[in-house]
């Protein structure tokens, strides 16, 4: 039986493709678009506008400016919005304004094309996680699901291959010094590359790897 949509791209890891910005995590859409076309080369988008000015967004004077896309995969279609935000998450208007918080007053710029360009892409890749690409970093996981089953099952197969010379690894024990180097050497990669390569000389348990996972964080 061939996977779903949700299935084939709720499996790709897209952790080396990510960036923070005020503890918000931001997936290249480029890359999230490319992705998908690789899987899907029928796949589209639409980016929809207000009918009524022929303009790529929805604005009200009140609340602010706000964009639409959907996409369509094998001929399933799903739409997503995203209101255009300053980089407090502030909704932009179309002209300047102040705001009171806790600590005194704070100015919103006015939005610029620019700023709804931006938010565009951004609602294009929200709308790709919709069918799955990235939506664990939505749900605010580490890995996607069946990345999390491998890299728990990979280590018990290695233990059972090298368990007449491999070492056993321990948090804390004379090797965890190095290892604890490596990884942090290493904190571009992901959980399962790493996991792979101390495989090579190490069988370690479930504990190890969440410990393994915070030094990643």
């Amino acid at each position: 039986m061939s996977k779903s949509i949700f299935e084939t791209l709720n499996t790709i890891n897209v952790n080396d493709k990510v960036e923070k910005k005020s503890n918000l995590t931001y997936l290249s859409w480029a890359w999230a678009w490319a992705e998908v076309k690789k899987a899907y080369p029928s796949a589209s988008y639409k980016v929809h506008g207000d009918p009524t000015t022929s303009k790529p967004y929805f604005y009200d004077e009140n609340l602010g400016y706000m964009v639409m896309t959907s996409v369509t995969i094998d001929d399933q279609t799903l739409e997503m919005w995203l209101p255009v935000m300053d980089r407090t998450n502030q909704a932009m208007k179309s002209e300047s304004y102040e705001y009171n918080t806790r600590y005194g007053v704070k100015t919103v710029d006015a939005a610029s094309m620019f700023d709804i360009n931006k938010t565009l892409m951004r609602c294009l890749t929200k709308n790709l996680a919709m069918f799955g690409l990235g939506l664990y970093i939505y749900a605010g996981e580490d890995l996607p699901e069946v990345t999390e089953t491998k890299v728990v099952a990979k280590p018990k197969k290695a233990a059972a291959k090298k368990d007449a010379t491999a070492t056993e690894l321990k948090v804390g024990d004379e090797n965890w010094p190095n290892v604890e180097k490596y990884v942090l050497a290493n904190k571009t990669k992901d959980i399962g590359y790493i996991c792979n390569q101390l495989s090579r000389k190490y069988t370690y348990t479930p504990e190890v790897i969440e410990k393994l996972k915070s030094l990643l964080a």
